[in-house]
């Protein structure tokens, strides 16, 4: 209890650090953008026109309201695929500064994490109007979003961790794991129905695809307007604290030898 205490003070006390990491990554996204913060709306709506018209046209999935099916999966598979992608060097490209003063080194990683969930909050404006064309029913289970992208940003945050304290001793992490989360991709139900995988892997799938859990809540909540199973609730806390912990207990057991691969 006591380290979960001092913890929680470590990060009150660098507060201000973590808002000019965050607001540095935001600002160097958008840095010579033509559109600056309008890309974030107008990326995933034009990246979902594209699926759209491959996957309804040419593969007819029977999905209703497959706009608004597509838009969902897609963004909270981004956001997962970039905040991890940006952690993979959030302490390799901090190093000068790493070796100059004491910060705490997992403060690099949680930025990482946290500036991709704000772009994602730009990016629910282009899910708003896919909602809105397409005539999704406005429940109130909507109000229940924020806790998938809890959950979800917890999942983010221990697996960051993981793999930025991973790839300080393996540089060669970052493509092994762009191969891993291509697969990834292709096992989530993004684009395509669930049923249309065969019966044991949709099995798999429901076992060891965190992202599918996530995914599919956001689905229930606003395209079917229904509270998801307990189950689904169970499952998606359970794993995202599992990962949160193994992330953040790997990143402390090796952070003190950091500084000799950076």
């Amino acid at each position: 209890m006591e380290m979960l205490r001092k913890r929680f003070r470590g990060l009150y006390d660098f507060r201000f650090l973590i808002r000019q990491l965050v607001s540095k990554d935001i600002k160097l996204k958008y840095r010579r953008s033509f559109l600056g913060y309008l890309w974030s709306v107008l990326n995933p709506l034009l990246v979902m026109l594209v699926l759209v018209i491959v996957f309804s046209s040419m593969f007819r999935f029977d999905i209703e309201n497959y706009p608004a099916y597509l838009i969902i999966g897609q963004t909270l598979f981004s956001y997962m695929t970039e905040s991890t992608n940006q952690s993979l060097t959030s302490i390799t490209g901090n190093a000068s500064l790493l070796k100059k003063v004491y910060v705490p080194k997992y403060i690099f990683t949680l930025s990482k994490v946290t500036s991709s969930l704000v772009n994602v909050l730009f990016s629910l404006g282009a899910m708003l109007i896919v909602f809105i064309v397409t005539k999704v029913h406005f429940s109130f289970y909507m109000l229940l979003i924020p806790i998938v992208l809890i959950e979800l940003y917890m999942f983010c945050l221990g697996l960051s961790l993981f793999l930025a304290q991973l790839s300080v001793f393996f540089r060669d992490i970052q493509y092994i794991y762009a191969v891993i989360t291509t697969a990834w991709m292709y096992l989530t139900p993004l684009f395509y129905p669930m049923e249309s995988l065969p019966e044991k892997v949709q099995q798999g799938v429901r076992i060891c695809n965190p992202m599918y859990h996530y995914i599919d809540q956001f689905r229930t909540l606003v395209l079917e307007a229904c509270m998801p199973p307990a189950s689904t609730w169970g499952y998606g806390f359970g794993v995202a604290f599992v990962i949160l912990v193994i992330g953040t207990w790997t990143f402390r057991r090796s952070q003190d030898r950091f500084i000799l691969y950076i």
